[in-house]
């Protein structure tokens, strides 16, 4: 009865959350000039990855470090398949040129450092502190040539009239009550679901792709759908692909930072290489029509419950 509770009131928080948040981060974007996407990639990712920072730093210092990793490589497979999927489904979403030439390749580039990094069964201080100078140094470009570029369209007549007047203090309160918000609503759901798995004895690694990652993409999720349907969608889709690339190289990096992550076989020779493919095959269905319809979101849902078929029999 209280896990049913926790689904509830958990669910409930992260509609409210979310639609705070995406207010918040739109109404920031237009007091500094910058795209909304610049906000997705940044702000709004950074907020959605809380659950998963707080998750991956609790299982490493606790002596769990498949459900550390498991967690953030779940989280990404379940954030390009299932979320961005679902989103599509209920709000086609249109991709722009700067996703395509800039936050995918990146996404791609951090997905391939890590999966070349782990190689050796461990994330060790040193390879984090090279996760978050990475992170440092894409941020700092990303908002300089958003700043720079002259051909960056302005985005005040695409938002809603009431996002223009909220004063920044009050954006900035927006995006750290959503933040929270999402964490406290995450946490509340995965609460029952982790607990009635380990009933079942089932393994951490297969709880940490699977429960704790999907539980941990819910603000994501979330996030990305009240994006689409409130017509930001630079903020839907750049929310998912800025999200997984935090969760690798911020989670990761700042996890690894405090203590060092045992990284188990399975992880290494099978895990890491369904989350190349996926992120590699998400990038023609964005290219061709430069739109994720309801057609290639289905796909994408499908292609993550093949993988969860996979990983569970």
């Amino acid at each position: 009865m209280i896990a049913y509770f926790f689904l509830v009131v958990g669910f409930l928080l992260l509609i409210f959350s979310g639609d705070i948040l995406v207010k918040g981060a739109v109404s920031i974007a237009l007091k500094f000039q910058l795209s909304t996407l610049v906000i997705g990639m940044t702000i709004v990712s950074f907020g959605t990855s809380a659950p998963e920072l707080l998750v991956s730093i609790q299982a490493a210092l606790s002596g769990h470090p498949d459900i550390s990793i498991g967690s953030v490589v779940g989280s990404n497979i379940s954030n390009i398949a299932l979320i961005l999927g679902i989103t599509a489904l209920v709000f086609p979403i249109a991709v722009s040129k700067a996703t395509l030439r800039v936050d995918w390749p990146m996404m791609m580039l951090s997905t391939l450092l890590f999966t070349v990094l782990v190689l050796d069964g461990e994330l060790s201080s040193l390879e984090g502190v090279l996760f978050l100078a990475f992170l440092s140094g894409f941020i700092w470009w990303l908002i300089y040539s958003n700043r720079k570029s002259n051909s960056t369209p302005s985005i005040s007549d695409d938002v809603n009239e009431d996002d223009k007047k909220i004063p920044l203090w009050k954006g900035i309160g927006f995006v750290v009550i959503g933040a929270l918000g999402l964490v406290l609503g995450a946490d509340f759901m995965l609460k029952g679901a982790v607990d009635t798995a380990r009933e079942y004895n089932v393994s951490e690694r297969i709880i940490g792709l699977t429960i704790v990652a999907f539980g941990t993409s819910l603000p994501e999720l979330i996030t990305s759908c009240v994006a689409a349907f409130r017509k930001e969608a630079d903020i839907s889709i750049g929310n998912l692909i800025g999200s997984n690339i935090f969760n690798i190289l911020a989670i990761l990096g700042i996890t690894s930072i405090i203590h060092p992550i045992s990284v188990s076989e399975s992880i290494i020779n099978s895990d890491n290489y369904i989350l190349l493919g996926i992120t590699f095959f998400v990038f023609p269905l964005m290219y061709f029509g430069k739109k994720l319809s309801r057609l290639k979101g289905l796909v994408l849902v499908l292609v993550y419950f093949i993988y969860l078929f996979y990983l569970i029999y």
